[in-house]
């Protein structure tokens, strides 16, 4: 580990040093250098890199499982992260997470920019955790990847100490912890940060959007996750900031995810899409609307008790607002009765600013089955006629059963 630390200036000081403790099981650590040794570790050789860095992945994932709320404190499930990489698509620029945890966000991005053929050096990673042993596992895991980054010189709290102040981030990819009560708001009363109002003491949710558009640049995007309340509540003047963050017209979209992805919580939660330039001249302009997407149907069960998204709905996603703000390789957007709707402002408005999803998209059609609708209820009433004559029948014959027995009804 110091050998590592010595020829890895960024790993110094973070790797463990407990290997020789007695409770260690030398035979299954000599196992596993063993099967380590037979990787080919190149430079060149991507592959192998590939291959450590989703082992690293899958120990995380696992023990996040294990762990329950403790362990997805640092720990997004890769379907979420890959939604909001595959929306917001990071091709070149800085990329910024304040919250990082163990950093699977950086990981998706640079994974990305490989797929669509770009180059991995055409993003910067720049990002910030306040737990210090969530830290050093998100200096591990870029650092397997060779993945370069400024994760700021230690561990720091993103709203008490701003490791990067000057930032102007290009996309931003978050997952802040959700609704976040000790954040030391009552001492940040006049930040810069809360330009559209001051978050409430009892809750970091609000503060948390204003830190990222803060930190946007001036036709920056960014997509992170927050817990279901942010979409609705009116406490502490939290229905003011989103009303104000609506009327400088900085949503761009809302996505409303399925129960049970997350490790740490059973809160269910949303996606939120905020951009500075929405008539930039590269897309469409979407300005004075939001793109509501209702996503709960989607995912399927891992396990008994985690859901992920499949491949499918994260592109279904992805490519509906791609269409939306105008990519012509995404095909012409409509809307789609109980899965997406396009909202101005003037109906949101009339909802009280409320942003849940299931309030503009409506109900799914259902399917015509050419069958005239007075020929339908007179059939299906005949056959619950049928059904009620029958199971009064079962009745009477169970009271006669229960009555040979000495009981009566």
């Amino acid at each position: 580990m110091y050998a590592i630390e010595r020829d890895n200036k960024v790993l110094k000081n973070i790797l463990p040093k407990e290997y020789a403790r007695p409770g260690l099981d030398k035979e299954k650590l000599g196992e596993l250098i063993d099967l380590i040794g037979t990787l080919n570790l190149n430079d060149s050789d991507n592959r192998s890199k590939d291959i450590i860095g989703r082992v690293y992945e899958y120990f995380l994932s696992e023990f996040a499982s294990a762990e329950g709320k403790n362990g997805g404190q640092f720990y997004t499930p890769r379907c979420v992260v890959r939604t909001l990489v595959a929306m917001i698509s990071p091709f070149k620029g800085r990329v910024y997470d304040p919250c990082c945890g163990s950093r699977g966000m950086f990981v998706q991005s640079e994974k990305f920019v490989e797929a669509h053929g770009g180059r991995i050096g055409d993003i910067s990673i720049y990002g910030q955790e306040s737990n210090p042993t969530t830290w050093k596992l998100a200096k591990m895991n870029l650092a397997i990847r060779g993945i370069d980054h400024d994760l700021g010189i230690e561990h720091a709290d993103s709203f008490r100490r701003d490791l990067h102040p000057s930032l102007k981030a290009d996309y931003i990819l978050a997952n802040p912890p959700f609704n976040m009560k000790d954040w030391g708001g009552e001492n940040l009363k006049d930040d810069v940060r809360w330009k559209y109002g001051i978050p409430p003491n009892g809750n970091a949710n609000y503060a948390w959007i204003q830190h990222f558009i803060h930190h946007l640049s001036p036709s920056g995007i960014a997509g992170f996750v927050l817990a279901n309340g942010s979409m609705s509540s009116n406490q502490s003047g939290e229905g003011e900031i989103r009303k104000n963050l609506l009327e400088a017209d900085l949503v761009d979209c809302m996505v409303a995810l399925p129960g049970q992805l997350f490790y740490s919580t059973q809160i269910p939660a949303c996606l939120w899409f905020i951009a500075r330039n929405r008539s930039n001249g590269k897309f469409r302009d979407r300005r004075g609307e939001v793109l509501f997407i209702d996503a709960r149907k989607m995912g399927v069960m891992r396990d008994r008790t985690h859901r992920e998204l499949t491949d499918e709905d994260i592109d279904k996603i992805a490519v509906t607002y791609h269409a939306w703000r105008g990519d012509s390789n995404s095909g012409e957007y409509e809307d789609i009765p109980g899965f997406c709707a396009s909202a101005s402002l003037t109906e949101i408005g009339k909802h009280e600013y409320v942003l849940t999803p299931g309030r503009y998209v409506g109900a799914e059609e259902g399917e015509d089955d050419g069958e005239p609708f007075p020929e339908k209820m007179s059939r299906l009433t005949k056959e619950l006629s049928e059904q009620m004559k029958e199971g009064a029948m079962l009745d009477e014959e169970i009271r006669k059963n229960l009555g040979a027995l000495g009981y009566t009804i």
